[in-house]
Order: structure tokens, then sequence, then C-alpha cells
């Protein structure tokens, strides 16, 4: 298991990257300070978490940092009830602004804020990460900016409730058509510590989700899954989701301060 090293990092200020922000969409803003699971486990408030909370008021978030390649898209909130990665990718975003990294890494951490707030797994009714294919849906928005950038991977962070499926920590991949996806989870699998879950072929049986019409469209993607009661979160959950996070990246070679 890979354990990273990012408090070292965060004292050196040598190499601050500045808040670059951008709508992706305005169909779903929410005041995600209302979900009171959320806003305790990001305590102490960050200046970056507390302008970005005030940004997703207005729509879905999306934060650049670094430069040049690889291009890495990190991607929380597609269940606005799985909280554990949304509070991560908040956390993360302050670690890597204050990282020299080689690449570029998006960072969503509310894909869809109006269903974080109300912690509900449904935007309308619909599971966005069964609407990827569907043109102007949230899910294909941002799969379709993905495209935009030339993201060479998407990182999709989500938590699964015990007795449920999977039931278990994991990272999802597919064989094909995009073999890549293998290689991502296995070197997450090993690193974090998670439960590899592989499938023959994006698509099936999960049409829609992000990971898999990424996949299905040649963006090596994987699923990220941490154990979490639906609508809950604490520290130790959040902590494996920022693991699995920095797996994700560490993959690639974006920085260098870390420690096996």
């Amino acid at each position: 298991m890979v354990e990273f090293d990012f408090e070292s990092a965060m004292d050196d200020d040598a190499h601050i990257n500045p808040l670059d922000m951008e709508l992706l969409s305005q169909e779903a803003g929410g005041y995600i300070s209302a979900n009171k699971n959320i806003f305790n486990n990001l305590k102490p408030l960050s200046d970056n978490a507390r302008t970005i909370l005030k940004e997703s008021v207005k729509g879905t978030p999306m934060i650049k940092i670094g430069n040049g390649y690889p291009r890495l898209m990190i991607v929380a909130g597609i269940h606005g009830n799985e909280l554990a990665p949304q509070v991560a990718s908040l956390k993360l975003i302050d670690v890597l602004l204050k990282l020299k990294l080689r690449g570029t890494v998006y960072i969503i951490p509310f894909a869809c804020p109006y269903a974080s707030m109300m912690s509900n797994r449904y935007f309308k009714g619909t599971d966005l990460n069964r609407t990827a294919h569907i043109q102007n849906s949230i899910s294909n928005v941002i799969l379709s900016k993905a495209r935009e950038l030339g993201v060479s991977a998407i990182g999709d962070f989500h938590s699964t409730a015990p007795n449920t499926n999977p039931g278990k920590e994991g990272v999802f991949c597919s064989k094909s058509p995009t073999v890549e996806s293998v290689s991502i989870a296995s070197y997450i699998s090993r690193s974090a510590g998670s439960n590899m879950i592989v499938y023959p072929a994006a698509g099936v049986p999960f049409k829609g989700a992000v990971e898999d019409e990424a996949n299905l469209g040649g963006i090596p993607s994987v699923t990220c899954e941490v154990l979490s009661a639906t609508s809950f979160a604490n520290e130790r959950i959040c902590n494996r989701a920022l693991v699995q996070m920095k797996s994700f990246l560490h993959y690639f070679g974006i920085f260098d301060e870390y420690m096996v």
C-alpha cells in the first residue's frame, strides 16, 4: 500500500498554483454548506474551499491545476449522497495548489451541487451515472469537456454502502476497448489497497456511466468507490477516498512528493 507524504509538501510555498475555476453547467447549482455532513468534514474551511462552495451555488465547478500533459480529470459527486469523495476532492485541491505538477489536473468536486446539497443520489429523478451518453445531461457535459480538453484519463470517485453492490471498497475498470483502464485500476488496487473489479467490456452492464462512456470513447477511465453508509462521511472514510485519488494521479507521475 502506498502512503503519501504531502504534509511536508504543503509547507513549501515555492510553487503555488492559482485557483483557476470555471463553471461547466449552470443547471444544478446548490448550497453545499447546507449539507452539514459535507460541511463539518471540511472544517477548518480553507479559503480555496470557501471560494469553491460559493461558486457551486451557480453550477458545476471545475478547477484546473498545473499545465501540460498528461491531462487528468477527477470527478466526484455524480451521486450527490456519496459524500466522502466530494470532501476528499476539496482537500486534494488544497494540496495540489501547493505542488509543482508534471501535467494538468482538472477536478470537479461537485458534479451536481444541488444533489449534494440535498444529499440525493438523483437529480430531477435521474441517475447521472446512467446518462453520460445523453446529450446535455450534466454527466455528458462533463464528458464532453474532457474530450474538448484532450484529457488523458478520468477517475470517477464514489462511495458504496454496506450490503449493496459492490458493498466493498473497490476500483472498477474494463478490458475493452480501452485496456489501460485495467492498468490504472491495477495500480490503484495495489497502492491504495482497494479491491479490483474488472469487466470484460465497457458499457456492460453500466451503460451511461461516466467511466464506461469515457472508455468507449477512448479515454482510459476507472471508477473508485470507498465503503460508507449512504449520506455519511467521516475523517477515516474521506481519507480513504483521498488515498484513491492520489494513487490515480501517481500512476501518471504527476508529482514527486510521495513516500512508499
